[in-house]
């Protein structure tokens, strides 16, 4: 199980910190913040399919089509985990060789997004003022890397959910052998 574990944690680790490193390198200072998080989490949830391949992989080839929902949940959660880290290493890989200025370009958009809606200048001021935390907190490396890793495991805790569900049925998508 380990071994399916590494192999599609790390094709899915490849997949979404692959396209993510990418894109941030060829965006650099001028991200996409309109459709970035659409982009994003389609990315991650495509990734993420090795989840459910991998559970399904184990159940049909090493436990003769049958596996516990427990067991898969573990399984696509030991695989979120390895594709998360190797999405939080593809962003701090990126904005290390770009010498992007995540924080201060987020906060430019969110400002400029707010200013364009034609939000009140108390109003804006005060997301001014807590945009300047986040750029503090962004800068510390251990709240920067867990708020990395948070954007994209979830969502491999959603996947896991729905295939363990899914695949706990020995007749869903069962691997038909004929002699």
């Amino acid at each position: 199980m380990f071994r399916d574990i590494l192999k599609y944690g790390l094709i899915g680790g490849l997949i979404v910190g692959g396209i993510d490193f990418t894109m941030f390198t060829f965006a650099g200072d001028q991200p996409h913040f309109e459709h970035g998080m659409l982009i994003g989490y389609t990315i991650m949830l495509v990734a993420l399919t090795t989840v459910f391949l991998g559970i399904k992989r184990h159940r049909d080839e090493e436990l003769g089509g049958v596996i516990r929902f427990w067991p898969a949940f573990g399984m696509g959660l030991a695989i979120s985990l390895i594709a998360s880290v190797c999405y939080v290493a593809a962003w701090e890989a990126s904005q290390a060789i770009t010498h992007a200025d995540f924080p201060t370009a987020y906060s430019n958009f969110v400002l400029a997004q707010a200013k364009a809606e034609g939000k009140a200048a108390a109003e804006i001021a005060q997301m001014a003022r807590e945009l300047d935390e986040f750029k503090v907190m962004y800068a510390n490396p251990m709240m920067r890397l867990p708020m990395i890793f948070s954007e994209i495991f979830p969502v491999g805790v959603l996947v896991s959910l729905v295939s363990a569900l899914l695949l706990r049925r020995p007749e869903f998508m069962s691997a038909r052998r004929t002699a």
